[in-house]
């Protein structure tokens, strides 16, 4: 069972294969963008094969961490990557299965493998004020651990989050992430990401309807990551607004509406027609096909 893989990029070829510690360790080159899936299951769901949506992005000195699902930091440890090493993350949007992972990357890290600088947040409107909750939420653990027993370091503890807007948000060591919105109303503002470095690029697209902004702040790029929903002319979907879908306790309609938010395989073929990026991934993935052990769905 892989529960993450890797994709690089180097030079103008691009690879993708399983991943294990010594590739993520060793191998690379300085010009070298690695993806890192640690999970691709979408939706607030329980699943004992998989880990929620969360995607690392190693490029050059920078470790970027793009959303964070159930289970990502278990993700992480399983790559042989440590948790307390990513201090940068990017939410596309405030959904819970994008960020249910976000407390224990805050606290975990610190008190258990000594980070010593702060958690940098970056996210929609919303992003700050959750940051700050969550630190009140934890005052009493924070307060013990830092101040009155083990005395863990204050700066690795603190967190600088930020309500970003469309355009760069981050720029350092030679890598540049852009934010770009896409459409998965009425959840709004919902970001895509870019990420660029030393010739070679990025895209995620987080949540979304087919999105024209994304087709455009995707032009170019080595690696479309991209959402996948249920096939909206499945027949399970019809039928009365009020009945159960077989085997689970989502309404027909609830499922619809759901449906309606995302993009679709013959949808998302279409977007990678029009990117034509060299390797394209679908992700966010939760209905009856595992994409946990799938890499390469299809190239352009």
């Amino acid at each position: 069972m892989k529960i993450a893989a890797v994709v690089s990029v180097v030079g103008s070829l691009v690879v993708a294969s399983p991943i294990g510690s010594a590739q993520t360790s060793s191998g690379r080159s300085d010009t070298a963008i690695q993806v890192v899936l640690l999970g691709t299951a979408g939706g607030p769901t329980f699943d004992a094969r998989r880990i929620g949506i969360g995607t690392l992005v190693r490029a050059g000195q920078e470790l970027l961490l793009f959303d964070a699902g159930r289970a990502v930091s278990t993700g992480m440890v399983r790559a042989g990557i440590a948790p307390a090493d990513v201090t940068k993350i990017f939410l596309t949007h405030l959904h819970s299965d994008h960020i249910v992972s976000v407390p224990e990357l805050y606290l975990f890290p610190w008190s258990s493998q000594g980070r010593n600088k702060p958690l940098q947040i970056w996210g929609p409107e919303g992003t700050r004020a959750m940051m700050d909750h969550l630190q009140e939420a934890f005052a009493f653990d924070i307060h013990i651990r830092r101040d009155v027993d083990e005395k863990f370091p204050a700066d690795g503890i603190k967190a600088i989050a930020t309500d970003i807007r469309e355009g760069v948000v981050y720029e350092a060591n030679g890598v540049k992430v852009t934010a770009f919105l896409v459409d998965h109303a009425p959840v709004a503002p919902a970001f895509g990401y870019r990420v660029d470095y030393r010739g070679h690029s990025v895209s995620l697209s987080g949540d979304t309807r087919p999105s024209d902004s994304l087709v455009k702040a995707s032009e170019g790029v080595d690696v479309l990551i991209h959402e996948v929903g249920r096939w909206k002319q499945d027949p399970v979907l019809s039928g009365s607004p009020n009945e159960f879908l077989p085997g689970s306790r989502t309404l027909r309609s609830q499922a619809k509406t759901i449906a309606e938010h995302h993009t679709d395989g013959e949808e998302a073929g279409r977007i990678f027609q029009r990117v034509r990026p060299k390797l394209a991934i679908f992700s966010h993935y939760n209905n009856s096909i595992d994409l946990s052990n799938t890499l390469r769905l299809g190239t352009c």
